[in-house]
């Protein structure tokens, strides 16, 4: 499929007011975000642990408990060496326990970006399921139009 590129031309002005997190302020930021869900919740991750969805498991379970919908996307376990795959596996069901919509995908996606109730746009480098010592980025944008030209985007891979 050709992608058309017209269609994410837009006045991204909204940069200007994004701000930039490492892998210390990341958390206690994207937790605020994710409490505060009125609606929707989409991860892709292409990687998880069992330490990190336990971490998410309580607020999922929170959020879902108030028919907010969360997606997670991630790589299909079978896609990942043996450590990896037992982990993604146990933490599927952690995040599934807690009411979380866990689609495995198929195609190798190593994209790490969040989108919260289709204003609130995290995209970077960091995992956020499975992040454990590295350095990474991730950029934090309140933006409702940036946010649907990023599910424009992803929904031809999906």
């Amino acid at each position: 499929m050709k992608l058309n590129l017209s269609l994410f031309k837009r006045d991204h002005s909204e940069l200007i007011n994004s701000q930039l997190h490492d892998e210390h302020s990341f958390f206690k930021s994207f937790s605020r975000d994710f409490k505060s869900a009125k609606n929707s919740v989409i991860i892709e991750s292409p990687f998880m642990t069992k330490r990190r969805a336990s971490e998410l498991a309580p607020l999922c379970g929170k959020l879902t408990s108030k028919r907010i919908n969360i997606s997670i996307y991630t790589r299909n376990p079978s896609d990942h060496d043996a450590g990896l795959r037992e982990q993604a596996c146990i933490a599927t069901k952690i995040l599934r326990s807690a009411g979380a919509n866990v689609i495995w995908c198929h195609d190798m996606r190593h994209r790490k970006l969040a989108i919260i109730d289709g204003q609130i746009l995290w995209e970077g480098s960091l995992n956020m399921l499975s992040h454990s010592n590295s350095r990474e980025i991730m950029r934090r944008t309140d933006s409702k139009s940036m946010s649907e030209e990023m599910l424009k985007f992803i929904s031809y891979n999906r």
